[in-house]
């Protein structure tokens, strides 16, 4: 470290040691020893601060700077200490230049905020912003020789300011939902605000129609001369950031505040939902700039805004798409209703007159009657839906208006209402008219208005099971009000608002009948508004709902549309909503039994029992008829009814209509399925949705089978017989699995009382073979004859060795024995039972599975031969070893021999009971035994091996 001591301005620091060690004599200052004292101090200040300061001194104005400014003027240090200011700022001297001469001259301090300086500190003309502070300094004899400049650099603050602006500019356009062509003009727009900032920009789009990108918006450059080809936008549709350099070869543009060509470029991904390639953009850096983190982040948070803008751009455009594509397909499905609805009122007109005729002649043929009715009650009803979506078809396609006539609406409205008196008798309902005398004819289509008295009276009918349906009509000043309430189970508060919308129906709503196409109120309303009126409805849950419609009395109808208009009337004959509703109110309860002749109590109990849920009462009667001669039905009109009945008394096969009040099939179908014994119980579900989604559907859910309406009576009487005997045939099976299950049951207790047994007696074989072990030792220590004692030896050596085979074949069973395995641990044992674990043995062995039977006495020969050879045969040998072999022979059977390598001993006594019952052992096995007594003993045996 270098001693400042002596100096006469030291302080720590670069510029303090480069101070003291300048040739200041070749400057216009000359040596150190000649300044004054007032520049001495000011250098001294100068270099004690941490702050940025530079000091001019002279008419040259000489720089002297601290180690903080430094930073500021990058790569012109150190050369700028010692010279002119005019020399190394000469690219902003025309901006300080001024300043410093007004100082010095006035001797007023000058302070600039955020000033721009083009500052060639980095090998280019840099946009750089300061703040500085002038002020004067005096020599000794108070005349301003100088100048200190106290600045601070502010340009990471203006650039993030401004970028964060043009940020914020593009936010506000990518949160906006336009169209794509106007999305890429506002962010144009935007960006050619700051043109410092970006140079240039090109926002490509990525087209799934086109090969290459298409342009969409161009910044800063003729965009009729800019070309994809350009720039390596496939590689940034794969999501790569590219940055170019050299760009003033493809591309001549300034850019920046000082006008530098721009010579890089960054090309970025823009990116859609789900990483998808929207496009690319294309941004020119500002070449007065140093591309840093900063700037490189800016550039990404723009492409991220633009991705944000044309995303919304995107989304509103398949919006949009989608909205046309529906108003396509809702005005083909008008055109399509209309022409099946002309389509079908020729068939419906053969259909009805030969059913009207043939009921005219079937006088005195009751069933016949019968069927007749079912099948023209079914084609008017029929007619009345085609005839209710012909008018819905007309309205939607614009050519329906009100043919208004002046009518006397009391008359006709009483009319109308008169017609529902006798099915809501027949109900227990009370139906109340209450129509004024409106003292004028009214102005309305009378078929229109049949329409919407009859709907409304329909509606209200079919949701009131208690109390009153009570209709009135009166006048309120140039209106005619007519009001339909009832006392049924209400609408929903939250189903209030889309009451009118086609197909709307309210869920798990309780009515006399699931039936209907979802769109008789919306064409109340529509038929309502054609007459320049209003309709409007209140409702409370479980207390009722009142309909009130309001049409002027003098004609306010829709006018005419302009071209061709559909003049023919659509008329609804009273006659289809009476007949309609006697339906409703003709359920016979909820356990119906369909009409059969009667049986012998014998037979109808052999029949097997099919329950039928289906809420038209007509569809029971006819499936019930269909079924009634092979089986016993029993009919219910809705879902909670089924499961009563299920409860009551549980049915071979369940036919559930899909579409049914309170619990529809499905529900049912559910509650079924999740009972203990529900996945035996076959369940058919009969359903007018067609197609094999619909019909997966059903299967999913748990359906044994899906039957589509209409179905020809072959198919239904089949499939409900076919799914009968299969589950006959499934309930047999089961019940062979029960009897085999409790035959393994017994098996498998006899099982466990077989091995209890076993353990029981292992434990006392155990016990026993202890207690004669410890007997015979007892009996030993009280014997002094050496014979007797031997004998007691050999027969305990006996017990042990029975102990140990117990051991190992316990548990054993009918199960094939490993011999080899056997008759190594066995020997292994014995070794180690008789303190012999010196005594080496070898086993060679073929593999050999025996029966415990052979097992046993083959293990008390081993036992007897290893007996003699622990005895005798290893007094003095020291190695002693004993081979043991089983093998089969040539002849196919089995040899089995014990030798051992020691001494040998006299031939045995032929009374010997050891030798004796070693032959006794080898008579059990089916063979002799060979024993030779040489250079050590040798027992062998062959015996027939006895399969199993």
């Amino acid at each position: 470290m270098t001693d400042r001591s002596g100096l006469p301005f030291s302080a720590p620091g670069v510029m303090s040691d480069l101070i003291h060690r300048f040739d200041w004599s070749a400057t216009p200052l000359g040596p150190v020893e000649g300044w004054p004292q007032s520049l001495k101090a000011t250098v001294k200040t100068l270099l004690g601060s941490r702050y940025p300061m530079i000091l001019l001194w002279s008419e040259d104005l000489i720089q002297i700077y601290n180690d903080a400014y430094i930073n500021l003027i990058g790569d012109k240090h150190p050369y700028a200490l010692g010279h002119s200011i005019r020399d190394t700022q000469a690219e902003s001297w025309e901006v300080i230049g001024p300043m410093i001469h007004e100082v010095i001259s006035t001797g007023t301090p000058n302070w600039v905020p955020a000033q721009r300086l083009a500052l060639n500190r980095a090998g280019f003309t840099e946009e750089a912003y300061f703040s500085l502070s002038y002020s004067a300094v005096e020599d000794d004899e108070a005349v301003i020789r100088g100048m200190l400049c106290v600045c601070s650099e502010v340009t990471q603050q203006v650039l993030g300011e401004r970028r964060l602006k043009l940020q914020r500019d593009l936010a506000a356009k990518a949160g906006e939902v336009r169209p794509q062509e106007k999305v890429c003009g506002d962010i144009a727009a935007a960006i050619s605000d700051y043109p410092w900032d970006v140079p240039f920009a090109l926002i490509y789009l990525n087209d799934s129609r086109d090969d290459a990108p298409l342009l969409g918006a161009a910044i800063g450059v003729e965009a009729g001369g800019e070309a994809p080809g350009r720039w390596p936008l496939d590689r940034a549709l794969q999501g790569e950031t590219i940055e170019l350099d050299g760009i003033e070869e493809r591309l001549a543009v300034a850019g920046g505040p000082f006008q530098a060509p721009v010579t890089r470029a960054l090309v970025l991904p823009l990116r859609g939902a789900g990483d998808t390639a929207l496009g690319a953009l294309v941004l020119g850096i500002n070449p007065n700039c140093a591309f840093d983190e900063a700037y490189r982040s800016f550039c990404e948070l723009l492409a991220q805004q633009v991705s944000m803008a044309l995303r919304n751009a995107r989304a509103y455009e398949e919006e949009r798409e989608r909205a046309d594509a529906l108003a396509a397909l809702d005005q083909a499905k008008t055109a399509f209703f209309s022409n099946v609805s002309h389509e079908f009122r020729t068939p419906l007109t053969l259909l009805i007159g030969p059913l009207e005729e043939a009921l005219a002649t079937a006088k005195g043929q009751p069933e016949q009657r019968k069927r007749l009715t079912v099948a023209r009650r079914n084609a008017l009803r029929l007619t009345r839906l085609v005839n209710t979506l012909l008018d819905f078809s007309r309205i939607e396609a614009g050519r329906a208006r009100a043919a208004v006539q002046p009518v006397n609406l009391t008359t006709l409205t009483v009319d109308l209402a008169s017609n529902f008196r006798s099915a809501a008798e027949q109900a227990g309902l009370t139906l109340t008219i209450a129509c004024q005398d409106l003292g004028t004819p009214v102005d309305v289509d009378p078929d229109m208005w049949e329409k919407i008295v009859l709907n409304l009276l329909s509606n209200a009918y079919k949701f009131t099971f208690t109390g009153e349906i009570a209709l009135t009509l009166n006048r309120d000043g140039d209106d005619a009000v007519l009001t339909v309430r009832d006392t049924g189970v209400g609408i929903p508060r939250k189903e209030l608002p889309r009451i009118f919308e086609r197909f709307h129906r309210v869920e798990k709503q309780r009515g006399r009948s699931h039936e209907g196409t979802g769109i008789g109120l919306a064409l109340v309303k529509e038929l309502v508004e054609l007459h320049g009126g209003t309709i409007e409805v209140d409702s409370v849950v479980d207390e009722g709902t009142r309909f009130t419609i309001r049409i002027p009395m003098s004609s306010r109808a829709t006018a005419p549309p302009a071209g061709p208009t559909d003049l023919d009337a659509t008329p609804t004959r009273a006659e289809t909503f009476m007949e309609e509703a006697r339906i409703w109110s003709s359920d016979r309860g909820p356990h119906e039994e369909a009409d059969a002749d009667p049986l012998p109590a014998e037979l109808d109990g052999m029949r097997p029992h099919i329950l039928l849920a289906d809420d038209n009462v007509d569809m029971r009667a006819y499936v019930s008829r269909l079924l009634r001669a092979r089986f016993e039905v029993t009919a219910v009109a809705d879902g909670a009814a089924a499961l009563d009945v299920i409860e009551e008394r549980r049915p071979d096969l369940v036919l559930l209509d899909v579409m049914m009040p309170v619990k529809n099939g499905f529900e049912v179908l559910s509650i079924i399925r999740s009972a203990p014994s529900g996945a035996q119980l076959p369940v058919i579900l009969l359903s007018a949705r067609a197609g094999e989604e619909a019909r997966v559907e059903g299967l999913r859910a748990g359906a044994d089978d899906y039957l589509v309406k209409p179905f020809v009576s072959r198919e239904l009487v089949a499939r409900v017989e076919g799914a009968i005997r299969l589950a006959q045939q499934r309930a047999e099976a089961a019940e062979r699995e029960a009897r085999i299950q409790a035959d393994v049951d017994l098996a498998h207790r006899e099982l466990a009382l077989k091995d209890s047994m076993l353990a029981e007696i292992h434990h006392r074989v155990k016990n026993n073979l202890q207690f004669l072990s410890s007997l015979i030792a007892l009996t030993i220590k009280d014997l002094a004859d050496p014979e007797a004692v031997q004998r007691l030896e050999d027969l305990k050596g006996r017990v042990l060795n029975l102990g140990l085979m117990h051991n190992l074949l316990y548990g054993v069973g009918e199960t094939p024995i490993d011999a080899v395995a056997f008759l190594r641990a066995l020997a292994e044992e014995s070794r180690t039972a008789y303190a012999m674990a010196h005594v080496g043995l070898e086993i060679a062995a073929d593999p050999v599975s025996l029966s415990a039977d052979q097992m046993v006495p083959l293990g008390l020969l081993l036992n007897e031969a290893l007996l003699n050879a622990f005895k005798y045969a290893f007094d003095d040998q020291p190695n002693p070893l004993i081979r043991i072999a089983l093998r089969r022979n040539s002849s196919g059977l089995l040899g089995f021999s014990v030798c051992d390598n020691g001494s040998g001993f006299g031939k045995p006594r032929p009374g010997s009971s050891g030798l004796r019952l070693m032959r006794v052992f080898a008579n059990q096995l089916g063979g002799e035994l060979a024993v030779t007594y040489d250079k050590g003993s040798q027992l062998s045996i062959e015996f027939p091996e006895v399969r199993r």
